[in-house]
Formats: structure tokens, sequence, C-alpha cells
């Protein structure tokens, strides 16, 4: 067993410094395991009570009998060294150190003296200074984030790792209200003991993550970062975004977790070698890892646009030729096929459109011709849900359609309340939705890239 695995599947967990205070962090992240899905037992560790939540409190771990896989420390940092060496004579495997206070204020040598005892006992470790893991599979929960205040989103094929986790919070909380799912989430902090690197490299093996994701400030060591990256890009994607590319933004990053920034340029650079995709802002992020984990990786770079608008076909075609994809030019054959099925005013070039009275048996025809012809390798359907002639049972023919994996499916899709609540609907049975043509055409760049990459590494996604 890779021990990293007690950090996302423990069968037991101490919460050292869980509290009856519903302030307290420990309160908060006891309160998660017993109301959340996690199916193994939970050790409360406070000396000053008899009970929490209905489950006996102990003084110490070394007062459980049982054996403990994860311990979850939320203790001020003065006496983090001494639960440690408690954790160590416990053998408990790993730890996950909530508390702050330490190489980020300039405490260098408390968190020095939590790296030797980490090493002493041989306990694997995420933190100091992070907010930790969540795994919906399991039922893992160290957030000390109330739920009520921070959703958490559902179970999905994409992980992400962040080294801030006031950052990686807000991420989850916006994923969970778009309906986007994870595997594992990681907030890794200072990074004592477990770093990036060894996140990845566990990641890429993990059964239930498709795409990795990751936000960094600084990376604890680039070559060794980067021999992982090499090794496991053709395997799974992994997308970065980088904190810390202005001289302002580098100062900032060593205040935050006492990381090094690096240079923007050395990092870009070495990203791009090692098969690494890096994203520019968060939401691009998520939406080159919606595309990466759902759709396949395409033969080439041309792209059918089918629309019911022309004014959002013409937006799209532009957007698409930035970003170095080309328009498909369909075989007479189907052009025909989709010219008899429709009315004398739809125009069949590229974009196809279906015009401002299309229903679901146009799209239907137009979809399945641009999947089945072989001069097309990529489809972007560009819907407006708003036309009285749509109804909504175009959200189960796009989906099925989708569900085959023939070819890479995206939609394009933007409007109000009627139009999200269908996108959402979409999104559920994995097809990536975009409001806008720019964020759609550069994830399918993206896809694209990365085909390439793992074909010329002669490998299979």
């Amino acid at each position: 067993m890779n021990q990293l695995d007690y950090f996302f599947k423990p069968k037991s967990v101490a919460i050292v410094g869980a509290s009856r205070d519903p302030k307290k962090i420990g309160h908060v992240i006891f309160r998660n395991f017993v109301e959340g899905k996690f199916a193994g037992k939970i050790f409360p560790i406070n000396p000053n009570a008899e009970e929490l939540f209905g489950h006996r409190c102990y003084p110490s771990v070394l007062s459980v009998e049982e054996k403990i896989d994860l311990a979850v420390i939320t203790i001020p940092a003065p006496i983090v060294p001494q639960a440690l060496e408690e954790c160590g004579k416990k053998k408990i495997p790993a730890v996950i150190i909530i508390s702050g206070g330490f190489k980020e204020i300039g405490n260098v040598e408390l968190e020095n003296e939590v790296s030797r005892i980490l090493k002493k006992h041989k306990i694997r470790a995420i933190g100091p200074n992070c907010i930790g893991a969540l795994d919906p599979y399991s039922g893992v929960d160290t957030f000390f984030l109330p739920r009520y205040k921070l959703e958490r989103p559902g179970k999905g094929k994409i992980a992400f790792i962040s080294q801030s986790g006031a950052l990686g919070s807000v991420v989850l909380d916006w994923m969970a209200m778009k309906g986007y799912k994870i595997s594992k989430f990681i907030s890794y902090g200072n990074a004592v003991d477990v770093d990036e690197a060894d996140l990845t490299e566990y990641l890429a093996n993990d059964k239930e993550t498709d795409v990795i994701c990751a936000y960094f400030e600084g990376v604890k060591e680039g070559r060794k970062f980067y021999d992982v990256a090499k090794k496991i890009s053709s395997r799974k994607p992994l997308i970065v975004l980088k904190g810390g590319t202005t001289s302002e933004g580098t100062s900032a990053v060593a205040s935050h977790t006492g990381s090094l920034a690096g240079s923007a340029e050395i990092y870009s650079t070495a990203f791009k070698q090692a098969g690494v995709i890096q994203a520019k802002d968060l939401e691009q992020i998520f939406d080159f890892a919606r595309v990466l984990s759902t759709q396949p990786a395409p033969k080439g770079n041309r792209v059918q646009i089918i629309t019911d608008g022309g004014g959002y076909g013409v937006m799209t075609t532009d957007w698409l030729i930035k970003n170095g994809l080309q328009l498909a030019k369909m075989s007479h054959q189907n052009i025909e096929k989709i010219k008899k099925a429709c009315p004398p005013h739809v125009v069949v070039k590229n974009p196809i459109d279906l015009t401002g009275d299309a229903d679901t048996e146009r799209y239907k025809i137009a979809i399945e011709s641009a999947m089945e012809d072989p001069n097309v390798d990529m489809v972007a359907v560009i819907i407006l849900f708003q036309i009285p002639t749509l109804t909504p049972d175009i959200v189960d023919v796009v989906s099925a359609i989708s569900d085959r994996k023939q070819k890479p499916l995206i939609v394009l899709a933007a409007g109000g309340r009627y139009t999200e609540v269908l996108k959402k609907s979409l999104e559920d049975f994995g097809v990536p939705c975009f409001s806008y043509p720019e964020g759609a055409a550069e994830a399918l760049r993206a896809l694209y890239e990365y085909g390439c990459c793992v074909n010329a590494k002669g490998a299979k996604r």
C-alpha cells in the first residue's frame, strides 16, 4: 500500500484539537467527519472534554487503543512538535498539519523541527499551513470551512492540487455551484514533507482521476517535479496555473507559503518541455480540465461548427482560427444529406447555420452527419436555447451522441437561468459547455495539442 493512500483512504482518523467550540477549526473538521460520508472510525483528541457528538474524547493519540491511519492536527504551532512525537510513538503513518505559524511567518526553526520529527518516525505529512484533503469517494474532508458556507463538489474525475488553501476553497465552492465534479482535492501549504511532485505522481496512478489540475506558487524541488511531470504527462493531462508571475506577485508568494516563486519564463519553458499544459487563469484551468476529462483525443484540428445563430457562428470561427485550428470541409455526401432533411433557408457550409427556427431533429441530423464525416475531427455545437422551436429534449439528443465518444463534441450556449439549467444538465452527462467562443476555442486547442503530444510519445490515452 502506498503510504499516501492513508491521506485519502484511511480506516481511522484522529482529530488532534477537536473542540466543542463551533468557531474552532478542530470543531468544524471533526463535524465534517461525523456528518459526512466517512465510513471509518473517528477519534476526537481533546484532554479537556469527555465526549464530542457522541464520540468519546481522548487526551492524546496514545490513549487510543485502536490503530490510527491518519491524524489531522489543528492545534497551535508551538505544540505541534509534541503532538507529532506522540503520533510517531503511536506509529501513525500519515498526518495533515492544518495549523499555520511556521515558515510562512518566519518560524523556520519550528518548521525544521517538524521536518526532523517526521523523518525520525517515517511519517508522511501534508502541510503545515493548509486545509488538507477532500475525497468525495472516501468521505475524507479536513476543510475547516463549514458545509453551509462552502459547498463540496460531487464525485468526478478531475483532481486539484493547490498550494493555497484559500484559493482552493474558493475554486471548490465555484465548482460545486457550476456542477463540476472532482476526484480529489489537496491543499498542501508549506510542503514540509509531501510536495507537488509527490501528489502529482500519486494522482497519476489514481484510478478515480483522469485529469490533474494544479495551482503552484513555487515548486519545492524543480528537477523532481520536472521528471515526474514528464513521466506522467502522456498518461494523464496535467494542467497547471502558476502564481507569482510578476515581481510583485513573487514577493507576495514569499509571505504566503514561504516559497520561492522563481522566473515565470523558466517555469513556462520547463512546463512545455515536460508536457504540462499551462493555463492562464482559474476559469481556463477548468475549461481545459472539463474537455480533457470527458472528450476523446482528436485525430486532427478540423472543426465543424453547427449553430442556430449566425453571429455566434462567426465569432466562434474567428476564435478557432486565432487558436490555430481549421474549419472542416464536410464531404459532399453528408452536405446533401443535411440539405435534404432541412428547409432551403438552412446554410450548409461551415458554420452550418440551422437558423432561428431550428428544432431538435434538425440538430440531430447535422451533428450525426458531422460525427460520421471523415473530414471532421471535432464538433462545436452552438445552441441558443431561447428560440421557440427548440425543446429541452435537445439535451438528450446531444448527450446521447456525445456519449458514443466518436469525436470531441462541445456545446456553446449563452443566456439566463433557463439556458444555465440546460447547460448544467449537459455537464452532468459529460458534455462540456461554454458561454463564450474564446474559452471554447482555447479548450479545443488544448485538447488537440495534448493529443499531438501523446501521439508523439507513442502512448495512448
